[in-house]
């Protein structure tokens, strides 16, 4: 079973933002049917997805003047700085709490994440983008 299914949230129809959620959740999806080195090697490839999907958004928020940058950007930094630390547990052998993270945490934190956060940056491209 898939923990981030396809559904409407994950399409806010700018074709950047979409096709790197899709990928996000590929990853999650992949890393919950994964154990030892796969679900190992699959948590550092969510890691530097997730910079890169975390960087190309701010970008485009910088590019545009996004007004809810600052917070949008701060919650970025706060999901990493999680990640790295469920990453430090894995890489000591604790497997068990990164993979309630991806199971428990994960999939909850990115719908509110891009139903909100995500949902307003896109609202702002089409707004910008139409002008």
């Amino acid at each position: 079973m898939a923990l981030i299914e396809d559904c409407d949230y994950l399409h806010l129809g700018i074709p950047a933002i979409d096709a790197i959620h899709a990928e996000f959740a590929e990853l999650v999806n992949r890393l919950a049917q994964s154990d030892g080195v796969e679900f190992s090697d699959l948590f550092a490839q969510l890691m530097a997805h997730t910079r890169a999907h975390f960087a190309a958004e701010e970008d485009l928020m910088r590019q545009t003047s996004f007004p809810g940058r600052q917070e949008h950007i701060a919650e970025h930094g706060r999901v990493l700085g999680e990640m790295e630390r469920f990453a430090e547990r894995l890489a000591a052998g604790k497997t068990i709490f990164a993979r309630a993270y991806i199971e428990d945490r994960v999939p909850d934190w990115f719908a509110q994440h891009t139903r909100t956060l995500d949902y307003a940056l896109a609202v702002h491209l089409h707004r910008v983008q139409d002008h």
